[in-house]
């Protein structure tokens, strides 16, 4: 699936290919960047920039990662572990770290589900230096409604990228992008590569980021998870969101 996603597409196939998708999951192509060419290739196309001014950055200091669906937020449990539609996950395993997490513990979290119709480009949460990437190799389970409910520790299973990003005032701020069925790959600004190679990737001039920032992008699929330090609680409530919306308030 992947090389057929990378696979160059005719002008025709490629108009056609973009009209079908996105009339069968309603997307919004008011919203994307223009082009002078069709796209070159269905991942062109569903990585698909935005428009410039498409969306508006908050001016409080975390916003949302991501387009798509809040499923669920809350604290890092005193015993590091989140829950997600009732199902525990050790905050260590997400992030392939115990040490790491160690000090999200009493902090929050947050996770967005990307649909297919999404925009599928991750954004920084907040101001900060990208210090550390690790990947962390593993399935590539479908991340939804029925994978949630058949697949065990679905999250910790997938393979998935986690992006440390250190901030003046919150400490460090975890963004995990959790990849799903087909193809599955991860790639970031960070690393000059089509996808994250597994392990940790330390950042030798940290990025600098301000909120909004382009950081990622998944190549089909999925999920962002956010986590932070204690000292601010994500208070944003369930349902659909855009990158850079604040995740401080609830309306």
């Amino acid at each position: 699936m992947g090389r057929l996603c990378d696979a160059p597409l005719p002008a025709a196939v490629s108009g056609a290919i973009a009209g079908i998708y996105s009339r069968v999951y309603d997307v919004d192509l008011n919203e994307v960047a223009e082009r002078e060419s069709p796209y070159g290739t269905f991942d062109e196309f569903f990585t698909r920039p935005l428009r410039p001014g498409a969306r508006v950055i908050s001016d409080d200091v975390v916003v949302s990662p991501a387009d798509g669906k809040v499923e669920s937020s809350g604290p890092v449990d005193p015993t590091g572990r989140i829950w997600v539609k009732g199902r525990p996950y050790v905050a260590g395993e997400l992030i392939g770290s115990e040490a790491d997490a160690a000090r999200f513990t009493g902090g929050s979290f947050l996770v967005v589900y990307l649909s297919p119709r999404d925009y599928h480009r991750v954004h920084s949460p907040v101001d900060g230096k990208l210090a550390l990437v690790r990947g962390i190799p593993g399935d590539l389970f479908p991340v939804n409604s029925i994978g949630e409910r058949h697949v065990p520790k679905l999250f910790v299973r997938n393979s998935r990228v986690a992006m440390f990003i250190d901030t003046p005032g919150l400490g460090r701020v975890a963004v995990v992008m959790v990849a799903a069925v087909i193809v599955g790959r991860i790639s970031v600004k960070a690393i000059d590569a089509p996808a994250v190679p597994p392990g940790d990737h330390v950042i030798d001039a940290p990025l600098e980021l301000r909120r909004g920032d382009e950081i990622g992008t998944f190549h089909i699929g999925s999920t962002a998870v956010l986590l932070v330090e204690p000292g601010i609680r994500l208070g944003r409530e369930l349902g659909p969101i855009r990158y850079g919306q604040s995740l401080l308030r609830t309306s």
